[in-house]
């Protein structure tokens, strides 16, 4: 395999004190935070779902699922993210900007990084003063909670 060092794009944004990102191919779009109608039987990591594009996209709270306090501010942000099969709203601190990387120049999640953790991260990008952790956002649901996703949209 050859490394041709294309450029990728990156939208970053905040999870508590961490910078995280997300393939920009993989984000469909940034909205304002609305409150999730919950889901009756809904499992833990689904907050709920908010009205997208004529249905409803299910919504995953980062923060809860990197057991970190989730209180909802100005800048809270909803990412609506494709999963391939379907998309997830992501609830983050604060989507900050999109950067251009180029792709050498993101490094392997050490094995510092291990456990649950490392199936969700993609890859790690180090700059001066920063680090961001790239997220996989296919990883983020395991194929589990895909399914039951799926068997409650079915339902529906």
């Amino acid at each position: 395999m050859t490394v041709t060092g294309d450029d990728i794009q990156l939208v970053t944004f905040r999870v508590g004190p961490q910078e995280f990102a997300f393939d920009i191919l993989q984000v469909e779009r940034i909205l304002r935070h609305v409150a999730p109608a919950p889901l009756p039987k809904a499992p833990a990591f689904l907050e709920g779902v908010v009205p997208y594009e004529g249905g409803a996209v299910p919504v995953v709270d980062l923060r809860k699922r990197f057991d970190l306090p989730a209180p909802v501010r100005e800048e809270t942000r909803l990412m609506i993210v494709d999963l391939g099969e379907q998309r997830v709203g992501v609830l983050v601190d604060e989507v900050r900007e999109v950067i251009r990387v180029d792709s050498t120049t993101i490094t392997a999640p050490g094995p510092v990084v291990s456990g649950l953790a490392a199936a969700y991260i993609a890859g790690i990008v180090t700059r001066p003063e920063r680090t961001i952790i790239i997220l996989n956002a296919r990883k983020l649901l395991s194929s589990t909670e895909r399914l039951a996703l799926t068997a409650m949209g079915s339902a529906s």
